[in-house]
């Protein structure tokens, strides 16, 4: 793909504060090696999540004025709620105040203790809500999707064999829902077919079950459909997102990502069963059925930023910033996840430094190891935020990555260079960097707010015999996580 300019002008800008190195080795270290603890005023380039850190556009902004702030029947939420029937095709939504909101209401509605909620693996704080609700999650995701040099274009996909396997084992009445997020996040951003989400639709269907979406980032999804799957290259991302979301019941959505704002999210369904329990929870947990946690003025930025979200030409820039990143760092034989993702190039940190144990956090240590060297910020996505399970142990997922998330519309592929310029630095000196342990462990969601410090330097010959070890004592949750 030919290279694509960023198809807007900028109009505001906001300046960005340099640091020294010295700088940033005392502020990781009082961020006890945390990223998520620095403070953004002594982060250069903030690569830590797209989630929330967007540039709204002008014509957001001014919709923004016309906020209804209304406690109850705010015009405000009917904008909102049209404009998700338009372009998603679902009659009913419930605001949340973001994402996990939305997670938190579902889970309580659909789910009956002891029941099981497949999905195409885990995201973290979507698993928190179902076990938190008594289910009990499984992964059902293809097998590509645990290896991160699989070459297939929808390594997102549901296995309809270990979907159907489990169905078989337990139930129909078992399954609280089927989970099918578009794009899979901790898969390196990896997107799923039309075609597989037409078959478990119709699987679902068949047995009785509910199927519902983590529609996050739904509109990258729809474009990577236009540009990979037989039968939709002539079709609109708009056209091509309304058809994907006519095969679940509903969805849950934080339009802090593909909905190009920074607050907000809704449940969205056809069922009005579930509408009415949400519509009684919402009040509960979030505010009443026409705000949900959101004002007005959020609500009309949302509205507007559906429609922004599923523009062509934006998601070919926004797909393609990301690629050119992660050309970059391919080019110099640093380790990613391919293909490469919508929203974020992923660093395979167990390929990038195999003289660490897995239970020596390699992409934590990565992580805090970019901050220092360059002041960009990203995050862990491996074995601490998997967490402990049941029984106190680490899970031990077969990805251990880096997240190099881009916000939309924030930053150029100036800045861009800049990061890959880091991490191929980083990689030519990678077995200097050394491992971490815990110092403060939250009991749940630890990666938000866990606090390490470096262990002692050893030989690398050594190092190199514990990541073997570490990898042969892989625990059952590797293929669920």
């Amino acid at each position: 793909m030919s290279h694509l300019a960023e198809p807007y002008r900028i109009k505001m800008v906001e300046p960005l504060v340099v640091t020294t190195r010295e700088e940033r080795e005392e502020a990781i270290e009082q961020a006890g090696y945390n990223t998520f603890l620095l403070p953004s005023q002594k982060v250069y380039i903030d690569l830590l999540t797209d989630s929330g850190t967007n540039a709204m556009s002008d014509r957001q902004w001014s919709m923004m004025m016309l906020g209804d702030e209304a406690y109850a029947g705010s015009v405000s939420f009917e904008r909102l709620r049209s404009a998700v029937e338009q372009n998603y095709g679902f009659p009913f939504t419930v605001p949340t105040h973001q994402g996990r909101g939305a997670e938190h209401l579902i889970s309580k509605i659909l789910i009956t203790p002891g029941q099981y909620v497949p999905g195409n693996m885990y995201f973290t704080t979507t698993r928190y809500h179902q076990e938190a609700a008594g289910g009990i999650f499984v992964d059902v995701v293809m097998d590509e999707a645990h290896d991160p040099t699989a070459d297939h274009p929808f390594k997102g996909n549901i296995d309809l064999a270990k979907l159907e396997a489990l169905v078989a084992e337990h139930g129909a009445e078992k399954i609280a829902y089927v989970n099918q997020a578009v794009t899979v996040n901790l898969a390196g951003g990896q997107p799923v077919s039309m075609q597989n989400i037409r078959e478990v639709h119709e699987f679902c269907q068949a047995h009785g079950i509910v199927h519902w979406s983590d529609a996050t980032r739904l509109a990258e999804n729809a474009y990577f459909i236009q540009q990979r799957e037989d039968g939709y290259r002539d079709k609109s991302t708009r056209e091509i997102a309304k058809e994907m979301m006519s095969y679940f019941d509903g969805l849950t959505m934080s339009g802090k990502k593909d909905g190009l704002v920074n607050i907000g999210g809704f449940l969205a369904m056809r069922d009005e069963s579930i509408l009415v329990k949400a519509r009684e929870l919402v009040v509960v947990y979030e505010g009443m059925p026409s705000y949900g946690g959101m004002a007005g003025r959020d609500m009309e930025a949302l509205a507007q930023g559906l429609v922004e979200a599923l523009d062509d030409d934006y998601l070919a820039h926004r797909v393609g910033q990301v690629a050119y990143l992660g050309r970059r760092l391919q080019e110099a034989g640093v380790p990613i996840v391919t293909p490469v993702g919508g929203h974020a190039v992923f660093l395979d940190a167990r390929a990038f430094l195999p003289h660490l144990a897995q239970d020596e956090f390699p992409a934590q240590a990565l992580a805090a190891e970019l901050y220092v060297e360059s002041g960009v910020r990203s995050m862990e996505r491996g074995i601490v935020s998997a967490g402990r399970d049941e029984n106190g142990q680490h899970r031990y997922p077969r990805l251990e990555l880096v997240r190099l998330t881009i916000p939309r519309r924030v930053y150029t592929d100036r800045h861009l260079d800049v990061v890959a310029d880091a991490v191929i630095a980083l990689y030519e000196r990678r077995d200097e960097i050394g491992g971490l342990r815990f110092v403060y462990e939250p009991p749940s969601l630890r990666f938000f707010t866990a606090r390490f410090e470096p262990l002692p330097a050893k030989p690398v010959d050594s190092a190199l015999d514990d990541a073997v070890l570490s990898r042969t004592r892989l625990a059952p949750e590797s293929v669920r996580a």
